[in-house]
């Protein structure tokens, strides 16, 4: 078993390792990426590591091909079986394990899959996901006697989810699972949560009958707005398909976006760790950083990414951090990861503690019009050239830019950002301001940017 592979050139990705089943991914990839990173875990000391997957029709199927490839370097394989991401990674630090591995496909179409990773308690990203391409392409891979064994961290998993539960005052919350990975634990949390609780498509159904898994899409939610609605609940929760991304409807029916949701956790977290460093993306609200700095927190601002997000954290030792995209990391109390269900009960047991509805803190912060994430296509080899051209004319005319990751430019009026997306051939744009003509002065500003780039004007701008 010593064969060098060859993977297809998109599926090695900045955050994982991802394609089109059948086509782009395949056993033979999922085996290869068992041999290369089982190789990677023994070289650096590693005997254990953990695996799981998600409810994608082609993930069983994936994930014995991994543990093959694992097992074939000589690492002790616990397979703790179907679920949500952050089970996990839950898992590798419950049993201690060298390394993990998830087989998923997250938010993407049913036909997509990929694999997900983590060396230690950190993600595996950027250039270790290269050298896992270069390993296997040499075929340089460790030969040992491995094993594997099934391992049931249900019972545990569900019981730290429910350990920080603090809300002295029931409330009724309606929950879509959207047919992901996240239906069989939430249906064990909902059980035992104190409320009433509300159900949506919490059977695994890797088709996504109902709608797709992404609660970043307004139109995505709208069957958790009709049940809010319905049933005269508190609030809505909602996951993406593999579970680390969630999304919020207030009572009234309003989305509660992902950077409106840190900012609410931030007045909770920065009451126990005064003056803490919080982090949040570029694509995030100013509201956001300026909430952060009225709490006595130290708002961050820091690249776009779940692994760049979590290595930031370690590295600032912040107690929260998110992402636009609903990717949601608390230390305080928690691990660091991006746990949905985890991030669900912390918000239930914040309403319920602070007496406060969930529509009442969305509006404290100050209301501002903004653009949603437009991307739109643009060859590979030119996206970071034209940020790279924009950033250069902004600088050049004395503009206030931030160029921590592509370029957001502040104005009176508000800012806009243009980056480059690390996992797709396409630019990222979004703008935000105080009024209906500061968000058009902003707009016509990274239209003239574009333009001068030789760019069409992306839809929305």
């Amino acid at each position: 078993m010593s064969e060098a592979h060859e993977f297809h050139p998109t599926v090695l990705r900045e955050y994982d390792i991802r394609g089109i089943v059948g086509k782009t991914l395949d056993a033979a990839d999922a085996r290869a990426v068992g041999r290369a990173f089982g190789t990677v875990v023994v070289r650096g000391g590693g005997k254990r590591v953990c695996v799981g997957y998600d409810g994608r029709e082609s993930s069983p199927e994936l994930e014995a091909a991994l543990v093959e490839g694992l097992a074939s370097t000589g690492l002790h394989v616990e397979r703790i079986g179907l679920g949500p991401t952050p089970m996990l990674y839950f898992a590798v630090r419950d049993r201690e394990a060298a390394a993990g591995v998830m087989i998923t496909g997250s938010h993407n179409p049913p036909e997509y899959n990929g694999i997900k990773m983590m060396l230690g308690k950190g993600p595996v990203y950027g250039r270790m996901i290269l050298e896992l391409g270069e390993i296997a392409a040499k075929a340089d891979f460790v030969q040992g006697q491995g094993s594997s064994e099934q391992v049931d961290v249900r019972d545990a998993y569900v019981a730290r989810l429910l350990r920080d539960y603090e809300g002295p005052r029931d409330l009724k919350v309606a929950w879509d699972a959207g047919n992901g990975a996240t239906g069989e634990m939430l249906r064990r949390v909902a059980e035992r949560l104190p409320g009433e609780h509300v159900l949506l498509y919490a059977d695994i159904d890797g088709r996504f009958p109902n709608h797709h898994p992404d609660p970043t899409v307004a139109e995505n939610l709208v069957d958790l707005q009709k049940a809010v609605a319905e049933h005269g609940c508190d609030l809505g929760i909602a996951f993406d398909g593999d579970g680390d991304r969630i999304g919020a409807i207030d009572a009234q029916g309003r989305i509660v976006w992902g950077d409106q949701l840190v900012a609410i956790y931030a007045s909770e977290v920065l009451a126990d760790h005064p003056g803490a460093t919080v982090i949040a993306d570029v694509k995030a609200s100013q509201t956001l950083f300026d909430e952060i700095a009225r709490l006595g927190g130290k708002p961050l601002m820091w690249k776009t990414g779940h692994s760049l997000l979590k290595a930031k954290m370690a590295e600032t030792g912040a107690p929260l951090a998110g992402e636009m995209s609903g990717h949601i990391f608390f230390a305080d109390k928690w691990y660091g990861f991006d746990d949905a269900i985890y991030c669900g009960i912390r918000l239930v047991s914040l309403l319920s503690k602070s007496g406060r509805t969930l529509a009442e803190l969305r509006d404290r912060l100050p209301p501002v019009l903004n653009t949603p994430e437009t991307r739109f296509q643009v060859d590979e080899e030119r996206k970071f050239a034209v940020v790279d051209e924009v950033k250069a004319r902004l600088k050049a005319a004395g503009a206030d830019v931030n160029d921590i990751d592509g370029v957001r430019v502040t104005t009176e009026d508000g800012w806009w950002l243009l980056r480059a997306s690390n996992t797709q051939d396409v630019l990222v744009a979004r703008a935000e301001a105080f009024s209906e003509a500061g968000l058009e002065a902003l707009k016509g500003m990274l239209r003239d940017q574009l333009r001068q780039s030789g760019i069409a004007t992306p839809p929305g701008f």
